[in-house]
């Protein structure tokens, strides 16, 4: 029997028939006819897992965003609505195991919080662990990389002066300044 389309699809077709035409003319339409029929058990479903309006409102418009994807790849050998449901249980499975993922940080960060003491340092002790750290580095580079850094950094001098005094035209690994 020939039915008359709307874009390819219309209404009374079965889910396999419109899989097929959406697959063969990329046809809103037919899609729109899917999410139609679909949308209120997928949110059923969501709603039962998930608990919450919000987040089962959420799950249905990602669920479809999901089989809009997806639609390409069904390969018929289960029915379309069986598809749907396996989508939408994984899809809400995965959702409530992040959520108990994210419950069990934070429950175990209550129970074993984090060392919350703090030291006051001051800025005094700062500079002065900055400067030794600093001196220790510079006594583990080669003469010339610290005549270098010294001359950069202490003495404020222009990498393309510096490489003037080198006799250089760049320093390796420095940018040029203008």
């Amino acid at each position: 029997m020939i039915r008359a389309s709307l874009n390819g699809c219309q209404p009374e077709m079965e889910d396999n028939e419109i899989v097929i035409a959406y697959r063969e003319k990329r046809n809103g339409t037919c899609f729109s006819l899917l999410h139609d029929r679909y949308a209120s058990k997928v949110y059923g479903k969501a709603l039962t897992m998930l608990k919450k309006e919000s987040d089962a409102k959420d799950a249905t418009q990602e669920i479809f965003t999901k089989i809009f994807l997806s639609l390409g790849r069904f390969q018929g050998q289960s029915k379309f609505s069986t598809w749907v449901y396996s989508v939408t249980y994984n899809y809400c499975i995965d959702i409530i195991r992040k959520e108990k993922r994210s419950r069990d940080i934070f429950a175990d960060e209550i129970e074993n919080p984090p060392d919350t003491e703090v030291t006051e340092v001051s800025d005094e002790a700062l500079t002065t662990m900055k400067v030794n750290e600093l001196r220790e580095v510079l006594r583990s580079i080669s003469d010339t990389d610290r005549r270098l850094l010294l001359l950069k950094y202490k003495d404020g001098v222009k990498i393309k002066d510096i490489a003037k005094m080198f006799d250089k035209n760049e320093i390796f690994g420095a940018s040029r300044e203008r």
